[in-house]
């Protein structure tokens, strides 16, 4: 399979962006058709006026961006698409900054026009369950296999989160990962963000410190396979594999695959090829441009800059 970039349209101009910063996009496309995104904007990542928007795509157009998801006082972040069947759920994290945001969700059976009232997904917990930042997987046995990590003061860790029951109740399984000691440092040119305040974190000294690997990216090869990508702060994307539906996983290791600390996502085609989106760039906190998208066919079939 050759990429080729065939559209490419923007949702909310520039134009009418004022200061907002927007971060953390999802995708997901419904059976009638219709694509909706979603994302977090605010003046900047972790300030009390961010709130999750939407928009959907019909007839060639995007929809004017809808506020559906605001608590005031209170930062919003990484809303996450899904449509197992009948019902469009939206996951999102709440609280004033990754150390101790938890887990909320809506849902939608209107094509998100209207939302049920916001719930946490899993009650009396102090981890933030569920999804972190990409999809969920559908898994072969009908399971919903959540993506998720923590990112305590210094350590990162990622988990899944299974459910067997349409997102009832929730089984979390983590992900080994041996440690690494000392502070990552980075001996490449810093992402413009950093240097300009864009984090919620704006300690470099902080951000070096943190070590680990977070927010997962899914996919089942065969019943039961299941594979993670994992974003790091050790310059390379890691994997770990799971043979039991994600009930446990392997230690992660690290790929060939480059890796700034930025997010990445992928997806498995009808055909079983496999796109990531990521920066093709080494080392902690390294620039995030240019983004490319891989398959596991052609590295680097195709660059958005």
């Amino acid at each position: 399979m050759k990429l080729a970039l065939v559209n490419r349209q923007v949702i909310l101009p520039e134009s009418g962006t004022e200061s907002f910063q927007c971060h953390a996009s999802t995708l997901v496309r419904l059976p009638c058709g219709t694509l909706v995104a979603a994302w977090f904007a605010g003046l900047r990542e972790g300030s009390e006026d961010t709130a999750i928007w939407l928009s959907r795509y019909e007839h060639n157009i995007w929809t004017t961006p809808q506020r559906v998801a605001a608590r005031e006082g209170e930062a919003h972040w990484n809303p996450v698409l899904f449509y197992p069947s009948d019902k469009l759920w939206l996951f999102y994290k709440v609280g004033s900054d990754v150390h101790v945001w938890k887990t909320w969700f809506i849902t939608s059976s209107d094509r998100g026009f209207t939302w049920s009232t916001p719930a946490p997904l899993v009650n009396d917990d102090i981890l933030p369950r569920g999804p972190v930042k990409n999809k969920l997987l559908l898994a072969s046995n009908g399971a919903w296999i959540a993506p998720g990590s923590i990112e305590s003061p210094e350590r990162w860790r990622a988990f899944v989160d299974r459910s067997s029951d349409e997102g009832k109740h929730w089984n979390i399984s983590f992900v080994p990962l041996e440690p690494d000691n000392a502070i990552s440092g980075t001996n490449v040119a810093l992402w413009d963000g950093v240097k300009k305040g864009m984090l919620w974190e704006c300690c470099l000294e902080n951000l070096l410190r943190w070590d680990g690997v977070i927010q997962p990216t899914l996919w089942e090869s065969s019943p039961g396979h299941i594979h993670m990508l994992l974003r790091s702060t050790r310059g390379a994307i890691f994997r770990s594999d799971s043979i039991d539906y994600g009930a446990t996983w392997s230690v992660a290791r690290a790929t060939s695959l480059p890796n700034n600390n930025s997010g990445i996502d992928l997806v498995s085609m009808q055909d079983g090829t496999l796109i990531l989106a990521l920066n093709p760039v080494n080392g902690n906190w390294g620039k995030r441009y240019p983004l490319s998208a891989f398959t596991d066919y052609f590295p680097s079939a195709i660059r958005f800059h």
